[in-house]
């Protein structure tokens, strides 16, 4: 079995944030490459070059050239933005539920089955056996087991504060808060074990609710 914490690329998700990430640090590269090359001829040239500090032609190249990488960049941050949002057709549709201090996650296409979900303790987790054995303070008593390879819809509610229900590895951030229903679609690459945790301080057990998922 895989554990994975927070490093690993494990979903559809996270890999175009990657992906989207690398595209727009090869331009931040670039501007950056270009910006210490001027700055350095200025600081080792004596001489002024006066074709240079005003050329016209230069002015409306370095005028347009922003515009078209910035639409290089912002057209796919949109489709991206758009492609997260868009819900084709989920197999799985649950609700997860944060409360102080536990999940309660509950399934919509098993007649309401849900159940809570709380951190595994220090004694429990030495006690428990090898195959349920994960990381301390992020190990729970009761795993939220989806399939992978299925798109799996998560609709996020609170029964108290504001929560906020985080896997990195997955690429799922989305907050939980009382009376409103949010929802994120995502779906697991491959089996394993993938951790999480609250990610909005919601009081003195924050630090004690966390998330473990597992994709069979």
């Amino acid at each position: 079995m895989t554990y994975n914490i927070f490093y690993n690329s494990s979903s559809i998700s996270i890999m175009v944030m990657e992906e989207f990430h690398d595209y727009t640090m090869m331009f931040l590269t670039m501007i950056t490459t270009f910006i210490f090359i001027v700055i350095y001829k200025i600081l080792v040239t004596k001489n002024t070059n006066y074709n240079f500090k005003e050329n016209i032609n230069l002015e409306i190249i370095w005028t347009i050239l922003p515009m078209i990488i910035l639409f290089l960049i912002a057209y796919p941050s949109l489709y991206y933005l758009y492609l997260f949002d868009l819900s084709l057709n989920p197999t799985i549709s649950m609700k997860v539920i944060g409360a102080q201090w536990y999940w309660i996650y509950e399934f919509f296409d098993q007649e309401g089955w849900s159940y809570s979900s709380y951190m595994t303790s220090d004694l429990d987790l030495l006690k428990s056996e090898k195959y349920k054995i994960g990381w301390r303070l992020l190990e729970t008593d009761t795993r939220l087991i989806i399939p992978y390879s299925t798109e799996v819809q998560c609709i996020t509610t609170s029964m108290d504060v504001i929560h906020s229900f985080s896997v990195p590895s997955l690429g799922i951030k989305i907050d939980a808060i009382p009376g409103r229903l949010n929802s994120v679609n995502f779906q697991v690459t491959q089996p394993g074990i993938y951790y999480g945790q609250c990610a909005e301080i919601c009081g003195t057990g924050h630090a004690f609710m966390p998330i473990s998922l597992e994709a069979i």
